[in-house]
Formats: structure tokens, sequence, C-alpha cells
């Protein structure tokens, strides 16, 4: 993967969401290889967990997008009833991003059919980018993975100052602090 020139240090959050990993009974194997695998691109990374449980997803995310970051849910994805990430992430979200959520399946597909049953989503809230990805190791890995080049972009993006060649142009969320535009 290509993430060469994300700043050292932007900051990422791998919110693992378990019953089983929250209540402590099962390990966090796919949190740990998200997180190491941000710490090698030179990410700052944090991690928590909560319980298939919506509101709790939903407080993650919130806290989570406080600051601008890369916000990176694994588990919650499938089919089964408790599989409520993707409907907790969009009622926080902003906007989708869906290409990216496609690029995922996409690379998915190419090592299982199986893929296709993920119902991960990728959004914006405030100035965080919002990653659902599933919850084995290996698959959590393989879809962050596929975002390659346009994950570093949508970070730079989001992180402002929303300039795209005009003067006063761009500025996606004039409610949030810009830094061009408070008191330069």
């Amino acid at each position: 993967m290509s993430l060469e020139g994300v700043p050292p240090g932007t900051r990422a959050l791998v919110v693992t969401v378990s019953d089983g990993v929250a209540a402590g009974v099962r390990q966090d194997d796919a949190g740990q290889a998200l997180e190491r695998w941000l710490a090698d691109l030179g990410f700052a990374v944090e991690r928590t967990t909560v319980p298939d449980d919506r509101r709790a997803i939903e407080g993650g995310l919130r806290t989570g997008a406080e600051a601008p970051a890369l916000v990176v849910t694994t588990g919650g994805t499938g089919l089964t009833p408790r599989d409520v990430t993707p409907q907790a992430t969009l009622a926080v979200i902003d906007y989708e991003v869906p290409g990216l959520a496609e690029a995922m399946r996409a690379a998915g597909r190419a090592k299982t059919p199986m893929a296709d049953l993920s119902r991960g989503v990728v959004g914006v809230l405030a100035r965080s980018l919002i990653v659902n990805v599933p919850g084995s190791p290996r698959a959590a890995l393989q879809s962050i993975e596929a975002l390659g080049p346009p994950l570093r972009h949508a970070l730079e993006t989001l992180a402002g100052p929303f300039d795209h060649g005009a003067a006063g142009a761009g500025t996606a969320r004039p409610d949030l602090p810009n830094p061009d535009l408070n008191g330069a």
C-alpha cells in the first residue's frame, strides 16, 4: 500500500466492535493487527473497544471524530442481528464516501466471493474519515490496504485548508475551525 506522505503522527483510532472483546473473554486480534499496520505507516494510533450495541458504537465514533482523524472500526459488518456497525456509522456521519467502501469489497472479492456480504461503509464526520472493516484480522487488513493512495488523499483533504484554488472557495464546513480563516 502506498501511503507515503502521511504526516508522521497523523491521528488514527481503531474501534473494535465486539461483545466478547468488550467483556474481556476474547482477544482483539483484528484491532491489534490494524494498530500495528497503521503505526508502521506513521500514524499515532489509539484503540478502544465497544460492545455490539448501536448507541455504544455511535458514542465511540462521535468521540473518536472530535479531532481530525482516521477512525477504523473492526467488527459488526456482517449479517447477524448484532452486526450494527454500519447502521451506527450511517447515523453519525455527515456523508458517505461510497467509492472507498466499494474498493474494499472489490479487493475482498478477489480473495473470496463472501466479501460481498460485508456491509461496511465509509463516511465523513466533521473532519474525520470513518472506515468500517470486517472483524477478522486478515479481512480487516485486506480491506484497509485496498484503500491505497485515495486514503491518503482523503485524509489530506479533510485536514484542510479546503482551498480548491479560488479565494473563499471550498470551505466544506464553515462551522469547523479552519486555520486559514481564523485570525490569520
